[in-house]
């Protein structure tokens, strides 16, 4: 469909009466442009192995050896707000993909933050689960004392 049709298309979309609120909600997506997705497979982003409780279990042991505070709830809700459990979400469509910085991996972090709050002994991807969680978990404590204390996009 041509972007150019989008907009006459969703307009009778939602003037339909049996429209469900996802159906509006995909439609503005799809006219805003990418809002999640994965990045092409590549060797720099392999599927990782495991799952989001291990994930999280994996993040807290390192968080809590550095002296990071953060629990299991705080950390899963933030995650499933911002990726829905996907370790290659990236956001192509807000500020910060506008600026060339988009928000990338499971806790949605930019580069800049990712590299500034990276914990010692994770990788550097910033797609590594463990590595995405405990950087945002980082900066979630030096900004809001704990990951705990997030309740909305950060």
């Amino acid at each position: 469909m041509q972007i150019s049709t989008m907009p006459k298309k969703f307009a009778r979309m939602t003037k339909t009466k049996k429209m469900s609120l996802g159906m509006a909600a995909a439609g503005a997506a799809v006219m805003a442009g990418t809002v999640i997705s994965a990045p092409a497979a590549s060797a720099a982003t392999p599927a990782p192995s495991g799952n989001v409780d291990t994930w999280i279990k994996e993040s807290l042991k390192v968080l809590h050896a550095q002296g990071i505070p953060g629990t299991y709830e705080g950390i899963h809700r933030n995650l499933m707000r911002e990726s829905t459990g996907n370790p290659n979400a990236i956001n192509n469509w807000d500020s910060n993909a506008v600026k060339g910085i988009p928000s990338k991996g499971l806790m949605q972090v930019i580069d800049p933050t990712f590299k500034a709050y990276h914990v010692a002994g994770t990788s550097q991807n910033i797609y590594d689960p463990v590595a995405n969680i405990t950087a945002s978990a980082k900066y979630a404590a030096d900004r809001y004392g704990s990951i705990d204390n997030v309740n909305s996009a950060y």
